[in-house]
């Protein structure tokens, strides 16, 4: 049993419940109780503590979209690469790096990932990975590496047609073998979805294949309208826009994730909110790689379930947080819109989109939800309450002021140090063998 006490505690729940000296009691990977430091110390005096230090108590962050292969490209600097479009950015970096990816390149990149997710408090992780140069294994060294640090995490594999059929067909094998595996394991830490990169490296053939080889309980993860070449193919080639196709093939659904949404029509929105279908922002991405602004603001006035995820820009929730803020305002030229959808991607709907997939409540801090908890340090100077801790949240805090991280009743990180693995290990293994990705790339 754990207590995690003495701070300002933030619920999360449809009050938004807010205790001046709150404390969590955890007991088998649940939240069991909810109150004040002292009270829940007396009722449970053999628990452990985990002293918050006056800092913030909060559910621990939820990434709804990432890219665990991309983590050995930081710092990467690739001989004549200068993009001028999307299709660059894809043909010259990402898909250069994934096609070279080993095993223990992807090991190395899944550890390097839950590692920083953990610095910022960040406590579940989507996944959406490719490595063209090993698939077959590739979601269970994931796995595997989430095992090890009792990280939770959902995964899949990028269908793409992009290296041919051989290649498509394992990645098509490797989603529905995890998924098998997954549902075997039938627990709450390691779930599966069905994997497709964007519809204009997805034939139609692919596609069938794909909704004949995914389980009906279980839902695609799929990058939708992410660059203009996405709508444009899909006008070209099967004259109907990206998500009308999508919806014909059975894409569609309540436990699907479409990433990134940027280049819709209405009608194309109006599709998303019949079916149900989970679409996931990703702002810093979106400006990075210069494709544009997605209509939020739109998605959530119809009543789509919109979240956030960091497409693996960044590990910091917080930092998405502010930039989506930023960047609706800024394309709609108005700077009174915004703060109510962000605040409820990252707060309310990334939560919606993790019980969708997984059985234990996730984002709230609540009797019979998941001990997934992160403390930050912060000590306000002007007046905070749950009127308005978002305003501290969005002023004040970042990813790295987080101190504590609890994932399933287990401390994952404690003062800043990382528990759950030798990171100084890992970080020397990521070393040689990001050399080796590197020079493979510059050879």
């Amino acid at each position: 049993m754990l207590i995690i006490g003495n701070g300002r505690l933030l619920t999360r729940d449809e009050r938004n419940t807010y205790h001046e000296n709150g404390a969590v009691c955890c007991d088998g990977g649940v939240i069991v109780e909810i109150g004040k430091t002292a009270a829940l110390k007396q009722m449970y005096p053999e628990a452990e503590f985990l002293d918050a230090g006056g800092g913030v108590i909060m559910p621990g962050l939820i990434n709804a979209h990432s890219h665990i292969y991309s983590a050995l490209s930081r710092g990467l600097s690739i001989k004549g690469y200068n993009p001028v479009n999307f299709y660059e950015v894809l043909d010259g970096m990402w898909w250069a790096i994934d096609r070279r990816l080993t095993l223990a390149g992807t090991r190395c990149s899944a550890s390097q990932t839950y590692i920083d997710s953990i610095k910022n408090g960040v406590t579940t992780l989507y996944d959406h990975h490719a490595g063209y140069g090993a698939i077959e294994g590739s979601l269970f060294e994931i796995a595997d590496v989430a095992r090890a640090m009792h990280y939770r995490t959902c995964l899949c594999y990028e269908v793409s047609d992009r290296d041919g059929k051989e290649k498509r067909d394992a990645a098509i094998r490797e989603n529905a073998e995890f998924i098998k595996h997954a549902k075997a394991q039938n627990s709450d830490m390691i779930k599966a979805m069905f994997g497709l990169h964007a519809a204009f490296t997805l034939s139609d053939e692919t596609l069938e294949l794909c909704f004949k080889h995914k389980p009906a309980d279980i839902g695609f993860h799929i990058h939708v309208a992410e660059g203009m070449n996405d709508v444009y193919d899909s006008l070209d080639r099967y004259a109907k826009r990206t998500v009308n196709r999508l919806h014909d093939m059975g894409i569609l659904g309540k436990r699907t994730i479409a990433g990134h949404c940027i280049h819709l029509s209405p009608g194309e929105m109006e599709l998303l909110k019949a079916t149900d279908t989970m679409v996931v922002n990703n702002p810093e991405s979106n400006m990075g790689n210069a494709v544009g602004c997605s209509p939020v603001l739109q998605l959530m006035d119809r009543q789509i379930l919109v979240g956030l995820g960091t497409d693996a820009y960044t590990h910091d929730m917080l930092e998405s947080l502010k930039v989506a803020l930023l960047i609706q305002r800024h394309n709609a030229m108005m700077p009174n819109v915004g703060w109510r959808e962000v605040m409820q991607m990252l707060f309310y709907n990334n939560a919606k989109i993790g019980a969708r997939a997984f059985t234990t409540p996730l984002g709230v801090l609540a009797p019979g939800a998941a001990a997934d908890i992160a403390v930050f340090d912060y000590k306000p100077f002007t007046p905070f309450g749950a009127d308005n801790a978002d305003g501290h949240i969005l002023f004040g805090f970042s990813g790295k002021g987080c101190v504590h991280t609890v994932i399933d009743g287990k401390i994952a990180m404690k003062d800043r140090t990382i528990l759950c693995c030798d990171e100084e290990e890992i970080n020397a293994k990521t070393l040689e063998t990001a050399k080796k990705l590197w020079g493979s790339l510059n050879g």
